[in-house]
């Protein structure tokens, strides 16, 4: 058995191999309610094989949406649909996870093939907010510098959010601090110019993720796993880097955070990135080997022996798959095919087995 295909542990819940669908959006909602594309989507890939299908980054509150068609878990009313989706993966043999989310000053834009733009009012935007006034483009509206209370109401939205996410039924959660979402601009000092407590040293500027983490482990059973999604690096001079993703990452396992999902990005527009097939897997590999937590790696990650290497040389234990995904949701059955692997089959489709 190959070691994509050999099971993973993390508390008391065992994924069947090591291949995620990583959390992509897809702006298809109304007012945050799932629906069928959702159960489609997601079910899909939990009938393709994959060991945890990860539901896209999904809103703790309406404020904190990327574009006004993202998922949301901002309703009690939005838990009954969501369980049903979580209840079709689990039948299918994968486990159901799902991303908690703000996206503070890159909230109220419209969806990427409507040119992905900032909204205002008229076209059913709202007012932003972030760690300072410093907007994402420099053209933008600036958004609002939280207030200390704006930022507890932060806290407190993704504690609600985790209750809910456990009611329907999700086993996994991963909190967004990374691609330039509230968290990260908290943790990085190009959009965090804040002088109290939650900005300026690293000790401040992690403050925020640090107190989500322990609201959340209020609500979250210590039996289920818990990720965070960071970026180890802005690619931008004076930006967060991977040293300062290294401290994090040991600090976090120490509260009891069980994986750091790897990737980069997201602060600043004039990022220079130097894109190619597995590029971030060094962070997770140096995240991995120097705090100790396990890490999923992520990005470019298209073949199944290249997932295969990533895990025998150690550098993850976990292999997302975002963009892959999307062009073959069975890319799991198709992966245990290349690498010799005998893997179950839905009895629907072992006829093309």
């Amino acid at each position: 058995m190959s070691k994509l295909f050999t099971p993973l542990t993390i508390k008391e819940v065992t994924l069947r191999n090591r291949i995620a669908v990583s959390p992509m959006c897809m702006y298809s909602t109304t007012d945050g309610f799932a629906n069928d594309w959702h159960l489609v989507h997601l079910g899909s890939r939990a009938t393709g094989g994959a060991g945890l299908v990860i539901a896209e980054a999904t809103a703790v509150s309406a404020e904190g949406r990327i574009s006004p068609n993202d998922l949301g878990i901002y309703k009690q009313e939005h838990v009954g649909m969501l369980e049903r989706i979580t209840s079709f993966i689990h039948q299918q043999g994968a486990v159901a996870g799902v991303q908690l989310a703000h996206a503070g000053r890159k909230a109220s834009c419209a969806r990427p093939w409507e040119r992905g733009k900032p909204l205002n009012g008229e076209a059913g935007g709202w007012a932003t907010m972030a760690p300072s006034a410093i907007p994402f483009f420099s053209e933008d509206e600036p958004p609002q510098a939280l207030t200390i209370e704006g930022i507890q109401k932060v806290v407190s939205d993704f504690r609600v959010a985790a209750m809910r996410a456990l009611k329907a039924g999700f086993r996994v959660v991963e909190l967004h601090a990374a691609h330039g979402y509230l968290v990260h601009q908290f943790l990085s000092p190009l959009s965090n110019h804040r002088t109290d407590g939650y900005g300026g040293s690293f000790e401040n500027r992690i403050r925020l993720l640090l107190e989500i983490v322990e609201a959340v482990k209020e609500v979250w059973p210590q039996t289920l796993p818990l990720f965070v999604r960071i970026s180890a690096t802005d690619w931008a001079e004076g930006g967060w880097d991977v040293e300062e993703a290294v401290k994090l990452s040991t600090i976090l396992k120490q509260h009891g955070v069980d994986l750091i999902d790897t990737s980069s990005g997201g602060m600043v527009t004039h990022a220079k990135i130097p894109l190619g097939p597995g590029y971030q897997v060094p962070f997770a590999e140096r995240i991995k080997r120097e705090s100790g937590i396990m890490t999923g790696a992520v990005g470019l990650i298209t073949e199944a022996q290249q997932a295969e290497v990533i895990l025998q040389k150690g550098q993850a234990d976990l292999i997302l798959i975002a963009r892959q995904s999307l062009r073959d949701p069975n890319f799991p059955l198709h992966a245990a095919k290349q690498l010799g692997d005998d893997v179950e089959w839905p009895v629907q489709y072992v006829r093309g087995k």
